[in-house]
């Protein structure tokens, strides 16, 4: 299991805490990063042999956990989060691993999914714009406060899914607690952030001429629901949600109550994967090891592991890098 790092964004709320159990002194709370190695955010393990170390030093010691596939590099490539949005996201966009590689220091880009946990009956998101725009007439309505108007708003429901490829001017509105399966990166240019302030009463500061550069100004076509098909075993049921060359995401559904089978769970050795449960609880059978997992924990899964076995009621998204 492991340990999440907290963020305080002032557009965060309590559902993290109090739907989620995320017992972190931090308010509000915006964002937990459940697994992460990125240097603005460490995850920490929580429980086995490796308990309070951080999972940056456990795969630097072990990088064999990471699997095989080349993409790794010999580290975790992606970052997985939890999101709650009591207030708008700032309208945003994040370069593609090109730009980030050439300004800024070698990074990576940001190329992410949104998995919508919950949303309030009016909740939205923007994703691109309604029709092409040039890059002044985008900077003139930043600075006059209109650029939503260029901007396709989308309604969203609990189970949808958006993937967001860098270079996507987007934004959250209020309403959502989302999952994000990201690339590892905190490369993030905002745009407009609706004149506010910071509990100091300052403005959080914006990245006008970057995000202007890698923006996709032309028109997006409003995001389309893909076909999912759920494949059903005994106590077991899973979909495909995104792949991607970055990532690969499942929803994983157990349910054993009727089961004298537990779930049989392992990574193969191309690949370490994250269990991350959306909702409900149940007890993992690792080794040695009974660990009880709840609403909101997460779970490292190292490449070529010893098979693990799942009981209990409970839903996760499967991520694989």
């Amino acid at each position: 299991m492991l340990r999440p790092v907290a963020k305080d964004y002032l557009w965060g709320g309590r559902r993290l805490r109090d739907e989620y159990g995320k017992d972190v002194p931090v308010t509000p709370l915006a964002e937990t990063w459940e697994c992460s190695t990125h240097p603005d955010g460490v995850s920490t393990v929580a429980s086995g042999p490796f308990a309070g170390q951080a999972l940056s030093e456990v795969l630097a010691a072990h990088p064999e956990y990471l699997g095989t596939h080349p993409k790794t590099k010999g580290e975790l490539p992606i970052l997985v989060k939890l999101i709650d949005a009591r207030e708008d996201l700032s309208i945003q966009v994040h370069p593609d691993d090109a730009y980030a590689r050439e300004h800024e220091h070698g990074q990576r880009g940001k190329t992410e999914m949104w998995y919508v946990l919950d949303a309030a009956k009016d909740a939205y998101l923007y994703y691109g714009l309604q029709h092409d725009v040039d890059r002044c007439a985008l900077r003139d309505s930043i600075e006059d406060g209109t650029v939503t108007k260029y901007l396709r708003r989308v309604r969203i429901r609990q189970d949808d899914l958006f993937y967001i490829e860098a270079g996507t001017i987007h934004g959250l509105g209020p309403g959502a607690l989302v999952a994000e399966v990201q690339e590892s990166s905190n490369l993030t240019y905002r745009l407009y952030d609706y004149d506010r302030v910071d509990k100091n009463g300052n403005r959080r500061p914006l990245h006008i001429d970057k995000g202007l550069e890698v923006a996709d100004l032309k028109e997006r076509v409003a995001p389309a629901q893909p076909m999912r098909v759920l494949r059903y075993r005994q106590g077991c049921a899973a979909e495909l949600l995104c792949r991607c060359r970055y990532f690969e995401v499942h929803r994983l559904l157990i349910n054993t109550e009727r089961c004298r089978q537990l779930i049989g769970y392992r990574a193969d050795s191309a690949s370490f994967r994250v269990l991350l449960c959306t909702s409900g609880c149940g007890t993992i059978f690792f080794a040695d090891e009974v660990l009880r997992f709840y609403k909101g924990d997460c779970l490292f899964v190292p490449a070529d592991s010893v098979a693990m076995r799942l009981h209990g009621k409970a839903q996760f998204l499967d991520v694989r890098g």
